[in-house]
């Protein structure tokens, strides 16, 4: 069953190379046409013994100089209005693309949808003619910058093997009144034309929001008042821009979206005479003229701004599909980190699979470009320290740079800088105790931007929801470098006010909109703010103080039992100022086995103890049992 349905793409798939071929063959005889004309025109003026180029008329230089002057200023007007007109697109022939489907990964789910227009693309004059349905004629991509859409439009035009037009919206917008309609009619018929004469074209409008914004009314007028006018007129803003722009740019665009079949120049002709023909002849003797051919096009558009496109852009017709390209999951960012890595230069630690691993987790929410680049500084920073091959090291210090920005170079005071180790080691210990689930990355006191220190977590796995568990775990973790500032000092700095914003933050989400803490109203409805919302309602401020404060409070028993686990952590922060990874919990867990060493040598001692005293009050009680008897 699965070949019947398979086979007749396939039977099919030639549809474009025949139209190639088809449209070969008629340029052939054309330019045969042509030749024999030459040739016949040679050959009669040779045995009439006449000159192949007619002498030119005299023609006296003071009227010819005036005509020239004349030309080339009527010449110049011409080229000027022509050239403001012009199609700024540009061309690439299916050699030229350097890409293919196979190259773009880490968006599997629309390729297995791309790849399907492609096969109705190659097969449109089949899937119309034998099976009666309608090509795709559009298709638009949204999406994140970076996440793939012009790489994969080109790739489907090499796919194809069909030339890519490629333009840019913002490249159509002119300075003059009705010039940007213009370009895009000039960039439609370019697109029609490579299309019947290549057999089929692929067209790339990229970020068409910037033409193809939702029109908001038949107003074009603005009212312009002067402080000083006793009677404000309204004054009509003739800018070509937005005038031509709000829409007759959007009404031009909708209209070339709909002429993929418009009749070429010379069936326009030959119908024309056609149609005057058959003004003589009986209705039963009237001439066939010639229907428009479909033209095999397929127009792609890329936004970040789906929403902002005018809504009749988006009907079936149109734009047949959308296709929405979203940052990749954990397998899709595995496999972008295989591909970039096998073009770079790395250390063998690289190759490990759980290293691969971990720098796809690390970076959940990436785009693939992001990636890229992040593999790129991690080459940089391999060449600062003098190495041709970059390590694990250089692409966390490549990734907490682009994260939190360059780190800089400042001098703390003792006491402060004892205090800012004290504050990110009771995050870190507070996430390694309350919150197993979650991955310690980077623990620094290194100042980047303005966090003067910063410990960064995520989830072990990637994940999409968060328990009431998770959410009371991450405000928990805020909370530990304010309890941990308490514990040790006695008193509390500036430092945490960000970390009690974020607790906040996510305390009224469990409180306002997930319904962790019993209300189930949702102010997450409401047009206000989250928080503001909450905070403004007396119940939900309540209930938001009391997961605060039970936060604060489980906090402060769990670093108070473990004060040795923020002490090492101290120490290695002042010792090394940023830990990475593995570093963390080495430190946590030599730590924490050195003091259950440290406890068992203090139970034996204390057993020992015990045994001996208990040995001393037996020999006491023999000596006494001898003496009586």
């Amino acid at each position: 069953m699965a070949d019947e349905i398979v086979s007749p793409i396939r039977r099919g798939a030639h549809d474009i190379a025949l139209e190639r071929d088809r449209v070969r063959r008629r340029r052939v005889y054309r330019m045969s046409a042509v030749l024999f004309a030459v040739q016949a025109y040679v050959i009669i003026t040779a045995f009439m013994n006449r000159p192949l180029v007619p002498p030119l008329p005299t023609i006296d230089p003071l009227i010819l100089v005036p005509v020239l002057f004349f030309a080339a200023l009527l010449l110049l007007l011409v080229a000027t209005q022509l050239g403001s007109a012009r199609s700024p697109h540009v061309v690439y022939r299916p050699e030229q693309v350097d890409v293919r489907l196979d190259d773009v990964i880490g968006i599997d789910p629309v390729k297995e949808d791309v790849r399907r227009s492609i096969d109705l693309f190659q097969t449109h004059r089949q899937f119309a003619e034998q099976m009666g349905g309608t090509p795709r004629r559009g298709l638009l991509f949204e999406g994140l910058p970076g996440t793939g859409k012009t790489m994969t439009a080109k790739a489907m035009a090499a796919e194809a093997g069909v030339p890519f037009l490629f333009v840019s919206a913002t490249s159509f917008q002119s300075m003059y009144y009705g010039a940007t309609a213009k370009k895009i009619r000039a960039y439609f018929k370019a697109l029609r034309k490579a299309a019947r004469t290549e057999g089929g074209a692929i067209g790339f409008i990229e970020e068409i929001d910037a033409i193809a914004i939702r029109r908001g009314g038949l107003s074009s007028a603005a009212t312009a008042v002067s402080p000083f006018d006793a009677f404000p007129v309204p004054r009509t803003v003739t800018n070509a821009v937005i005038s031509e722009g709000t829409g007759g740019v959007v009404n031009e665009l909708l209209v070339q979206m709909q002429s993929f079949d418009e009749p070429t120049p010379s069936d326009k002709f030959v119908n024309w005479f056609l149609a005057r023909a058959n003004l003589f002849l009986p209705a039963h003797r009237q001439l066939k003229q010639r229907k428009p051919g479909k033209a095999p096009i397929l127009l792609i558009a890329a936004t970040n701004r789906a929403d902002s496109l005018d809504p009749a852009l988006l009907r079936p017709g149109r734009f047949d599909r959308r296709l929405t390209f979203s940052t990749p999951d954990a397998g899709g960012r595995r496999a972008l980190v295989d591909h970039f890595l096998a073009r770079r230069s790395t250390d063998v630690e690289l190759d490990d699979v759980v290293v691969r691993d971990r720098i796809a987790a690390a970076t959940n929410g990436w785009t693939p470009v992001m990636i890229e680049h992040l593999l790129d500084e991690a080459l940089v920073n391999a060449l600062r320290r003098g190495s041709l091959t970059m390590s694990y090291a250089d692409v966390e210090h490549a990734r907490i740079t682009e994260m939190v920005g360059i780190g800089q170079p400042v001098r703390y005071t003792h006491a402060e800088q004892v205090l800012i180790a004290t504050h990110e080691a009771g995050h870190a210990v507070t996430a390694w105790l309350a919150a197993p689930n979650r991955t310690l990355e980077v623990l620094t006191i290194i100042r980047r931007g303005d966090a003067l220190g910063l410990l960064a977590h995520t989830d072990c796995e990637e994940v999409w929801t968060h328990s009431h568990y998770d959410l009371r775990a991450l405000v928990q973790i805020a909370m530990g470098g304010w309890v941990a500032e308490e514990l040790f000092f006695g008193q509390t700095s500036t430092g945490p006010a960000g970390d009690l914003a974020s607790a906040t933050r996510t305390a009224a989400q469990m409180v306002g909109a997930a319904g962790m803490t019993g209300s189930l109203i949702s102010f997450a409805a409401t047009p206000h703010d989250l928080v503001s919302a909450v905070l403004s309602d007396t119940q939900a401020r309540a209930q938001l103080e009391a997961v605060l404060d039970e936060a604060r409070s489980t906090v402060r028993r769990l670093l108070s039992r473990h004060r040795h686990l923020v002490e090492a952590l101290r120490d290695a922060l002042l010792e090394r100022h940023e830990l990475l990874g593995s570093e963390i919990t080495d430190v946590l867990e030599a730590a924490a086995l050195a003091q259950q060493q440290m406890l068992e040598h203090e139970e034996h001692e204390k057993s020992a103890a015990v045994a001996a005293g208990a040995a001393a009050q037996a020999a006491v009680a023999a000596a006494e049992r001898l003496r009586v008897a």
